[in-house]
């Protein structure tokens, strides 16, 4: 949750669940907020989404058919998810005029594309560090389950250095591969990083890339403004 006056933020907190007593707080704290947006890649709270409603006159539940600012050339943007949404709008107030790549690294890693013209031309969804340690646990007899680790090298020389190894560099490799890709045919290309492991790849990509934690947010707060402009 963030509280935005203008473009900066001045309040954010992360909720593990969002319910109605929590925004009714939020409103006591902060009775000038005039509009809000809500974005949910899974299920949602009805009640609150019914009191969201009811309390603004200038509320957006983001889905594929939410106003953007830019072009959605996705062949079916029904389908394509509200964080990605608002990760291309956050990219486009970053760098406007920009071709610019947006790569979001949690559960899922995922791709976002947007050229100089304001166009989305769509994006790649691949598994994230976590998702990839579990399933070589999950699928696998004898391999164990691990987790992130500062300390691994190029090549792993036992099976729990291997799995480390072998997941963290196939990471790094792929988006240094799909940012290398790119600049081929865009030289001008400007990457953004996020995503809960942002901060772990950050510093061991070798391509040159600009970190924003809050970009989702930050773009939430750019279709909210392009929805209402005063």
């Amino acid at each position: 949750m963030a509280i935005f006056h203008g473009n900066n933020i001045i309040n954010l907190k992360t909720y593990d669940n969002l319910f109605v007593c929590d925004a009714e707080f939020i409103l006591q704290n902060y009775p000038e907020i005039d509009k809000c947006i809500l974005s949910v890649t899974g299920s949602a709270d009805e009640g609150l989404i019914i009191y969201l409603k009811n309390t603004f006159t200038e509320f957006i539940e983001l889905t594929g058919n939410t106003p953007v600012p830019f072009k959605n050339k996705y062949e079916s943007p029904a389908t394509l998810g509200s964080d990605r949404i608002a990760s291309i709008a956050g990219a486009m107030a970053i760098y406007p005029g920009s071709n610019v790549l947006v790569i979001d690294s949690g559960t899922a890693i995922t791709f976002e594309f947007i050229d100089k013209s304001d166009n989305y031309l769509g994006g790649n969804i691949s598994p994230g560090l976590e998702t990839r340690f579990k399933a070589l646990h999950t699928f696998t007899n004898k391999l164990p389950l691990l987790s992130l680790n500062e300390n691994f090298n190029l090549i792993g020389k036992n099976t729990q250095d291997a799995v480390v190894s072998g997941v963290q560099n196939g990471v790094l490799l792929e988006i240094d591969g799909y940012i290398n890709s790119l600049i081929r045919e865009y030289p001008d290309l400007k990457t953004i990083l996020t995503g809960g492991d942002a901060e772990f790849l950050a510093g061991k990509l070798k391509s040159p890339i600009f970190m924003e934690l809050n970009l989702v947010l930050i773009g939430l707060n750019i279709i909210l403004e392009f929805n209402f402009k005063k």
